[in-house]
């Protein structure tokens, strides 16, 4: 059989996988603010996204610590309905001057899928 040749550049799929590799991801972020209890943030990541107790717990601590925490990572559609779930959440009925939801924001994770 004879040998193919590739030019220089060009790269062949067996060398860099199928499309989906190269699929961009995105961050959904979870920003602080001094109107949500740990509890509401244990209770909302359990509930939106399937977090255990121990890692919505760990989420809690690095929002109320950095200002941010990561709560997932995934195709830009999924992170956007992420997002606004956060988004729809709603206040926080253990502090009164809760009016609505947390914050987040949806950011390119800079890795492949």
């Amino acid at each position: 059989m004879p040998a193919t040749l590739t030019p220089p550049g060009i790269e062949t799929g067996s060398e860099t996988g199928n499309q989906d590799d190269l699929t961009p991801v995105y961050n959904v972020v979870l920003l602080d603010d001094d109107h949500h209890t740990y509890d509401y943030v244990i209770e909302m990541l359990t509930r939106l996204f399937l977090k255990t107790k121990d890692e919505a717990f760990r989420h809690a601590v690095e929002v109320d610590s950095t200002g941010r925490t990561i709560v997932i990572t995934c195709e830009l559609p999924q992170a956007e309905f992420g997002r606004d779930q956060i988004h729809g959440y709603g206040a926080d009925w253990r502090m009164p001057e809760s009016k609505g939801s947390m914050s987040a924001i949806v950011e390119p994770s800079g890795g492949q899928a």
